[in-house]
């Protein structure tokens, strides 16, 4: 009875560790042992990790659970009819009855050994204490913290489909028009196109599918037509998912007061009438919501995660996959690349971690989380037994519980606080990678940590064109080398003849069903993207680049042309690169280049190693903080502490005539905050200053958000994208380092609770309080500026916050595709498609050269 005064009931809001053990990735699924919970705390742990109450002395009560699963008859395959899992008509994840048992443990406070275990079941739970009882259910019922974190079920499918308020009194137009039952006499009658057809239910007129905002999707044909025709005909019905069940084709209403999927009852009826016998028809196009399904984007898709090849799967310690939590293949992707033994310098750093924390404080706790993926991806301890050699990994493929491993608490702890990436939504590898990396090194006294592998230092040299003097300046360490594509070394494959003549042959064969012949043209399709060289990204990073106006303080803040270089400060022993596939449309839209970049698996950057200062260099003078606070003091004669506030609406006016932002704020502020025609003399009189185009040095409250972000951006982003205020897209901007693609993604992506999203946003990059160790990290340093490639991260989507990531890595000499939990032998590497690089310097010592 003592002991079991100690036992708690668990409420729904208890985080109860019932599904995995928080030391280890232990399920009650891997051992016959399964894991003990303890019937206080709720902690869950293996045996031999467990403990009684922390500061106890008294032996403990845990409830042990171990699950097996048993596979069920086979039975006939469904067919799935619905995008959803557990779901009716969705996929089918029964496909194993779960076989349960339970005992009640007392532990001993100091050797953690058993000392008594009573089997626990519905049969005899009546013999022990109601306390004990309650407890145990509790925890058996209980959702658990796993669940806690994951979205209890869900279901792609929009709201129920309505029906159509049209279909009953939708007038037909008896032309004579039949439609014929073979798809290749369909094509849109407005462009030609084959693809994406839409019928019109009332005139029998065939039209393209709508043109997406991007510029891609049908032709737009069947809707103009709708509208040509006085907005009478709204009911349409897509070609080629017309089958003997008519309630799975595809209709949709253009009537504005509609304007979506529909339900057409009578379809069978009207399709007759032009010829059309449901009863024969076939499915020979994709539905709306199974196109919803797949990728935005399918660039390079199949290239990515050579879909289609004959993938042997590999198993065993570094070859343990990740079972993806719901869009989390980005963080999937990243870790397998930083912990799965291809760093083995950081994961051996963390297994040899002797920190033990409470039970209760583990699954929050970073070091620990780390620890638990690292030994769960090295050790080969849940790999699956050995497949028969003839295997292939096929998307059928199957994993029972015990060989899973699903890092949630990883997850959780890393990110528990953070807008982005504690959300179950797609994020962006590159940022993730900083910033775990960043979060490891706030808890790691150690300057030799995480983040210093891979910390990268580069230098830069500006020689001002006026008098030759030179100014290097060392800039902050980061995680990754970030390039530029330059597009224009781009080269494109000439097509010659042959080509053409052999592309023609494909199509006859295509006509006859020859299934080679589209797989050979779909290679050939590939091969017409431009390609650039990963030389020429390390060549565009490097080259002097032209300043046309920089303020220099040695003549007397006088403003003269310059040319700046680059050079790597240090070669870490480890260098991310990251190429930036994404840019900005015309209509502020991000935009993936579909560019292949030709990358050897070898580099040589020894020759792009920064110098210093060399003897014959004449330098620029020091200037200290009094000389800028000079400066700032003499050039804010245009403006004082009861400056005018500057109308944005003139801002915006004068700035379409050609001028400035800055330009234009200085004449306003000049003249009295808003009257154009004055702020128009003065820039006639004064757009030749010197400093007419430089920003004004603000003093008011919004002085210091202001200068840390460019308002020309601010004002243009907010203009184009045209639902956001300055004041959102200004902190956005702010977060994201001034980078307008970034910004307009996140924006994009957090409009559903935007101010919300945004003031978490702020908080979590408010400042640090300033510590003289926190932020402490070694730049570690080699002779040798020789590389080789050893892992890639590659992305599928039109942007980095959509889509899918894989890596690739390197092992033993062979390259291994990590697609989630699918691990197997690449046989293509997406070497010219990769979005992160990794590469490991060869040979030579890590010097510390931040001491």
């Amino acid at each position: 009875i003592p002991l079991a005064s100690t036992c708690r009931v668990a409420s729904p809001k208890d985080s109860v560790l019932n599904s995995e053990c928080c030391y280890t990735f232990h399920t009650p699924y891997t051992t016959d042992k399964g894991i003990l919970v303890n019937l206080n705390t709720f902690t869950g742990a293996v045996e031999e990790l467990s403990s009684p109450q922390e500061g106890g002395d008294k032996p403990a009560l845990f409830l042990r659970i171990v699950k097996t699963q048993v596979e069920k008859p086979q039975t006939e395959k469904k067919e799935v009819t619905k995008i959803g899992i557990g779901v009716e008509g969705g996929f089918d994840k029964d496909k194993f009855d779960i076989v349960s048992k339970y005992s009640i443990v007392l532990l001993s406070p100091s050797s953690g050994e058993v000392l008594v275990e009573i089997a626990y079941s519905d049969e005899n739970k009546n013999d022990f204490p109601v306390l004990v009882v309650q407890s145990a259910d509790s925890i058996i019922s209980h959702s658990g913290y796993s669940m806690q974190q994951d979205l209890k079920t869900w279901e792609l499918d929009q709201e129920p489909i309505p029906e159509s308020k049209y279909y009953k009194t939708l007038e037909f137009v008896n032309n004579g028009v039949v439609i014929s039952p073979n798809p290749k006499d369909w094509k849109c009658q407005k462009s030609g196109d084959t693809d994406n057809l839409w019928l019109n239910l009332s005139d029998g007129y065939i039209g393209g599918g709508r043109r997406n905002w991007d510029g891609s999707g049908g032709s737009n044909g069947a809707l103009d037509h709708f509208v040509d025709t006085g907005e009478k005909f709204p009911l349409v019905v897509k070609l080629g998912t017309i089958t003997s069940d008519p309630n799975q084709a595809d209709c949709y209403s253009y009537a504005k007061d509609e304007d979506g999927p529909v339900k057409i009852p009578n379809l069978s009826e009207l399709l007759e009438k032009r010829g059309i016998q449901v009863a024969s028809m076939k499915k020979t196009a994709k539905s709306t919501s199974e196109l919803e399904v797949e990728l935005n984007a399918t660039y390079a898709f199949d290239a990515i995660t050579e879909a289609g090849s004959n993938l042997v799967p590999v198993v065993g310690a570094g070859y343990q996959g990740l079972q993806n939590l719901g869009n989390s293949c980005y963080m999937n992707s990243v870790v397998q690349t930083l912990f799965g033994g291809s760093v083995p310098e950081l994961t051996q750093k963390y297994l040899k971690e002797k920190k033990k924390v409470n039970p209760t404080e583990a699954p929050t706790d970073v070091f620990t989380q780390t620890k638990k993926l690292c030994k769960a991806l090295t050790s080969g301890e849940f790999a699956n037994p050995n497949p028969p050699s003839n295997a292939l990994v096929t998307d059928d493929s199957t994993l029972l519980e015990k060989y899973r491993v699903a890092p949630r608490m990883f997850k959780h702890a890393i990110a528990k606080n953070h807008t982005d990436f504690g959300t179950g939504q797609q994020q962006d590898a590159a940022e993730y990678l900083q910033f775990l990396l960043e979060s490891l090194q706030k808890v790691d006294s150690d300057t030799k940590n995480a983040k210093s592998f891979f910390a990268v230092q580069t230098s830069t040299r500006t020689v001002c064109k006026h008098d030759g003097k030179v100014k290097y300046k060392d800039e902050a360490p980061e995680t990754f080398l970030s390039l530029s594509i330059p597009m224009e070394e781009a080269t494109f494959p000439h097509e010659p003849e042959q080509k053409r003549l052999k592309s023609s042959e494909n199509e006859s064969k295509m006509d006859e069903g020859g299934e080679s012949a589209a797989a050979e043209e779909k290679d050939q399709a590939e091969e017409t993207f431009p390609t650039v060289s990963f030389q020429s990204c390390i060549d565009s990073w490097s080259a002097p680049k032209d300043i046309r106006d920089l303020r220099w303080q040695h003549l007397q803040n006088e403003v003269h042309p310059s040319t700046k270089t680059s050079r790597f400060k240090n070669f870490p022993p480890y260098l991310f690169v990251q190429l930036q596939r994404f840019t900005l449309g015309p209509d502020w839209v991000p935009q993936k280049l579909k560019v292949n970049i030709d990358v050897e698996e070898n580099i040589d950057i020894s020759s792009l190693r920064c110098r210093g200062p060399q003897e014959h260099e004449n330098l620029v003078p020091d200037t200290n903080a009094e000389d800028n606070k000079t400066k700032n003091d003499s050039t804010a004669s245009t403006t004082s502490s009861n400056a005018p506030e500057i109308n944005e609406v003139a801002v915006a006016q004068l700035s379409e005539m050609g001028f400035s932002i800055n330009g234009c704020k200085r004449a306003l502020v000049a003249v009295g905050g808003s009257d154009i025609e004055a702020a128009m003399n003065w820039i006639f009189e004064h757009n030749m200053d010197p400093d007419f185009n430089d920003p004004l040095p603000e003093s008011s409250k919004n002085s210091k958000e202001a200068s840390e972000v460019d308002e020309s951006v601010v004002t243009s982003l907010t203009f184009n994208l045209g639902c956001f205020t300055k004041d959102q897209v200004r902190s956005v901007l702010k977060a994201k380092e001034g980078d307008a693609a970034r910004a307009a993604d996140w924006l994009f992506s957090n409009m559903d609770n935007l101010d919300e999203a945004i003031a978490n946003l702020e908080k979590q990059n408010e400042p640090p309080p300033s510590s003289t160790t926190q932020d402490a990290t070694a730049l570690l340093d080699g002779d040798s500026g020789k590389y080789t490639l050893i892992g890639l991260i590659s992305h599928i989507g039109k942007h980095t916050s959509a889509g899918h990531y894989v890596c690739h890595l390197k092992k033993n000499g062979k390259w291994v595709i990590f697609n989630d939990e699918k691990v197997a032998l690449s046989e293509s590497p997406p070497l010219k498609h990769a979005y992160l690089y990794l590469f490991k310097r060869e040979g030579g010592e890590s010097m510390d050269t931040s001491l």
